[in-house]
């Protein structure tokens, strides 16, 4: 009996050496990798939501860029605190480094396409050739832009139609924005018949455009004849409006102008044909 008491005393005693060895030994790495791993998390949160304010703050840079670029910042720091970690254990980071290179590598190469997007939505992001709210054309379609984040970008067409389309296809391809700017011009082609008084029809027009408040006097309304067709002389009209008063304008025109013209017995020709039946014997 005694010599089992002593037996378990003797483990208890070595297990306890080898536990104060260890402690002895890695105590002070435990010690000094958590410390850094506590203020690298703090650093890198730190980091991430100073970056995310100083970016916002300033104005020029989209709150989805902002995020981006905080994010980015918050993962370096990880990494950079991940390493210091294993190296204050003694382990040899130069090779893990190298793997995760090529790894990194891999990915890449395996996502170039997402990754061209990204790209891409940055650059849309940060020179704003288009914002949300925003009627487009690119990529071979036309619409108003509703959302606009790192990958895709999202538009409704005029009969409400969502149409997503990667950003590398938008960046890389020619952007008519007809929101850009603050006016527009309208321009329109009316044709009256050869008989009728051009002075007059020109007049008429005049008149049309004097009543309408939405149309812009400066730059001044243009009407001229423009061409000499088949069966009409074509006078070219335009006119300067707010870009939200567009679509407005030139349907407006185009129904009072045919009004007017009917009013004041100018005609508008339209194609015929005349078809001649010979009697033979």
């Amino acid at each position: 009996m005694e010599e089992k008491t002593e037996a378990m005393i003797e483990t208890i005693e070595t297990v306890i050496q080898e536990v104060t060895s260890a402690l002895t030994t890695y105590g002070l790495d435990v010690i000094g990798a958590a410390l850094i791993l506590i203020f690298g998390l703090w650093t890198a949160g730190k980091a991430q939501r100073v970056t995310e304010r100083s970016l916002t703050k300033s104005g020029k840079v989209d709150v989805t860029i902002a995020k981006f670029f905080a994010s980015l910042v918050k993962y370096t720091v990880l990494i950079v605190v991940v390493i210091a970690v294993l190296n204050q254990f003694g382990i040899e980071t130069t090779s893990l480094v190298a793997v995760v290179g090529a790894a990194g590598l891999a990915i890449g190469l395996a996502l170039q396409g997402t990754l061209s997007n990204v790209a891409a939505g940055v650059m849309l992001m940060m020179f704003r050739p288009i914002k949300v709210g925003d009627f487009i054309e690119a990529a071979g379609h036309a619409g108003t832009v509703k959302e606009l984040n790192l990958f895709v970008t999202e538009m409704a067409t005029g009969d409400n139609v969502k149409i997503i389309i990667p950003n590398s296809k938008i960046w890389g391809d020619s952007i008519k924005n007809y929101s850009a700017n603050s006016t527009r011009r309208v321009d329109l082609v009316m044709g009256v018949s050869y008989d009728d008084d051009i002075d007059a029809a020109t007049s008429v027009m005049n008149k049309v455009i004097s009543e309408d408040d939405r149309i812009l006097k400066d730059p001044e309304p243009f009407i001229a004849v423009s061409e000499l067709a088949d069966s009409s002389v074509n006078f070219v009209v335009r006119v300067w409006v707010n870009s939200g008063d567009y679509w407005g304008v030139k349907f407006h025109l185009t129904k009072t102008f045919k009004l007017a013209f009917d009013e004041n017995k100018i005609g508008i020709p339209f194609p015929s044909t005349t078809v001649y039946l010979e009697k033979s014997d």
